[in-house]
């Protein structure tokens, strides 16, 4: 197929690119490039064509001749989305939506779309959420997820066929690093400092699922029957991956030699949720998660030995969501609603 992939050069998107233009796909690909100042190692993988662009100014050109997006590009994460509520929704919800109409309307197939788990915001105790549970955002990223995910179940029809994955807390090693999804923060501090303190006593359960199974994911998605996918929410994961988070950390302690943990009072923080991943293991028998914590955390570690990470690397502002906005933002290189100035440097 011919498609377009929003995010490229994203902690994710630069892993899923090269593995469909290695799956025979002609992938063309958008990115704003907030974050190409964060590249923790190289990679071999063929990378398609990206276009630097924003995806709320895509153009109905550009999607001529897709035969499918997926559609990975938001503002990613709750602090980055909390920054300015406004921008938020004009980027994670109304930019989501116009792309998905625009791709409707060029004839574009199947549109798959990045959610989260985190729309389920608050849990029932130990019990298992899934697709069927009523959700529960706490925070205005989970709300533009769940706002998309009911705006594009309208636009679904015979010839549109929309899916949304909620992905679990993503983890593992990627040339693009986020340092702040809760593995690989608490691997960065594990071979920074040795030592791993939580605020917190660690309680709160979350689902994790590595990048690589995310990718593993869409690609089953893709090349599944229509009538498996269409318009169907998909929570991505593994059942078995659901953690209280002072175990994730415990499991990197391991991980990592001579590091000790510690942990400290109950967060005012209330979001705790475990999800079922029954769903998409039914509906996709192809899909299966190739990855637990404690694999993610040894990959991590090899990673970090082989490039020698320094501190500086760990804290440094590209590989942190929300640091990296910030320092756009101070630096006047993109404007109170996030887009690019193109304001030359004094001198030029």
């Amino acid at each position: 197929m011919k498609i377009l992939v929003t995010g490229t050069d994203g902690y994710i998107g630069c892993m899923l690119a090269p593995e469909l233009v290695r799956r025979g796909h002609d992938v063309v690909g958008v990115d704003t490039g907030f974050y190409r100042d964060g590249w923790l190692f190289n990679s071999t993988s063929l990378t398609p064509l990206t276009r630097t662009g924003d995806i709320r100014r895509i153009s109905p050109e550009e999607l001529r001749g897709i035969e499918a997006v997926v559609h990975t590009a938001e503002l990613s994460n709750d602090p980055a989305g909390e920054l300015d509520p406004r921008v938020t929704y004009e980027i994670n919800h109304q930019a989501s939506v116009r792309l998905a109409q625009l791709a409707k309307a060029a004839g574009v197939r199947r549109f798959v779309y990045m959610s989260s788990c985190s729309v389920y915001g608050l849990g029932s105790g130990d019990a298992l959420v899934s697709e069927s549970s009523q959700v529960n955002p706490q925070t205005t990223y989970a709300e533009c997820k769940v706002l998309v995910e009911r705006d594009l179940a309208q636009l679904a029809d015979d010839g549109f066929a929309p899916s949304y994955l909620r992905n679990a807390t993503a983890y593992g090693a990627s040339p693009r690093m986020r340092f702040d999804c809760v593995l690989n923060n608490l691997a960065g501090l594990a071979w920074t400092t040795k030592v791993i303190a939580l605020s917190s006593d660690g309680t709160p359960w979350r689902p994790i699922v590595h990048l690589q199974d995310i990718v593993k994911a869409v690609l089953a998605i893709l090349e599944a029957p229509t009538e498996a996918i269409h318009n169907q929410v998909f929570n991505v994961g593994s059942t078995e991956q659901n953690y209280r988070i002072r175990e994730i950390a415990e499991i990197v302690a391991e991980a990592f030699p001579g590091c000790s943990t510690r942990f400290g009072e109950p967060s005012p923080d209330n979001r705790s949720y475990r999800v079922s991943f029954d769903k998409i293991h039914r509906a996709l028998p192809q899909f299966r998660c190739d990855w637990d914590a404690r694999r993610g955390a040894r990959q991590l570690y090899e990673v970090f030995r082989r490039i020698d990470m320094s501190r500086e690397t760990f804290e440094f502002r590209g590989f942190t969501r929300l640091k990296q906005l910030q320092h756009l933002l101070r630096t006047r290189q993109i404007d109170g609603h996030f887009f690019w100035t193109g304001e030359p440097a004094e001198g030029m």
